[in-house]
C-alpha cells in the first residue's frame, strides 16, 4: 500500500500494529491541519457514551459526541459542514470546516437549523508537533489516505469505519479486518 502525504483534508488509518495504543488502535483520524509546526486531527470512529445535551445544558438535542482524541479531553470541538451558517469557520477541505461561532451554533442547533448531519462534536483533539507525525508515517503506524466522502464524512464515519478502510486496502489488511481487537483474546 502506497501512503499519501500528510495533508490537511486528508485520512490517517491507524496500521494494524497500532495495536494496544488505547488512543489510537483501529483509529480513522481526519487531519485538520498539517503543516511544519504540527499536526491536528479528529478520530472520526470512536463515539462516546453520551450526547452534547449531557455536556452542554443550553443544547436541546442527543447529537453524539465523539473521543477527538488524547489532546485536552476537557475542551469540545466541532467539524461541520454548514459554514454559510456558523461564521468563523475554518475550511479543512473539500466542503468540511472546523468550528466557528459556538453560540450561534447553539442556537441553530437548538432551532433544528443545524442537524447531526451537519455537524459533528469531539472531547479532545489528536495532535503532532514539528515531525512527529512524518517519524509515525516512517514508522509505518499510519497510512494516509484520500478522505473520497468529502463532506459527507460526518455520516460516514461510525464504529465500523476502521474495518470497512482495512477492506477497502485489500491484500495483508483484509487479514487484519476481521481480526480481534485485542489479539491475545483470540
Amino acid at each position: 500500500m502506497i501512503s499519501l502525504k500528510p495533508k490537511k483534508g486528508k485520512l490517517l488509518i491507524a496500521e494494524p500494529t497500532l495495536t494496544g495504543d488505547v488512543s489510537f488502535n483501529r483509529s480513522v483520524v481526519l487531519l485538520a491541519e498539517h503543516n511544519d509546526e504540527g499536526s491536528v486531527g479528529f478520530i472520526l470512529n470512536k463515539p462516546l457514551n453520551y450526547d452534547i445535551s449531557d455536556l452542554i445544558e443550553d443544547i436541546n438535542v442527543p447529537f453524539q459526541v465523539f473521543n477527538g482524541g488524547p489532546v485536552e479531553q476537557d475542551n469540545l470541538y466541532f467539524i461541520h459542514k454548514v459554514p454559510h451558517l456558523i461564521d468563523n469557520s475554518i475550511e479543512i477541505s473539500d466542503g468540511i470546516f472546523w468550528g466557528g461561532d459556538f453560540e450561534k451554533t447553539i442556537a441553530l442547533i437548538n432551532q433544528k437549523v443545524i442537524t447531526d448531519t451537519d455537524i459533528r462534536f469531539f472531547l479532545g483533539y489528536s495532535g503532532w508537533s514539528s515531525l512527529q507525525l512524518d517519524q509515525e508515517l516512517d514508522s509505518k503506524s499510519w497510512i494516509v489516505v484520500k478522505n473520497e466522502y468529502e463532506s459527507n464524512i460526518i455520516q460516514k464515519s461510525t464504529l465500523a469505519f476502521w474495518k470497512e478502510k482495512m477492506l477497502e486496502l485489500g491484500g495483508d489488511y483484509l487479514l487484519w479486518s476481521n481480526a480481534p481487537e485485542n489479539p491475545s483474546l483470540n
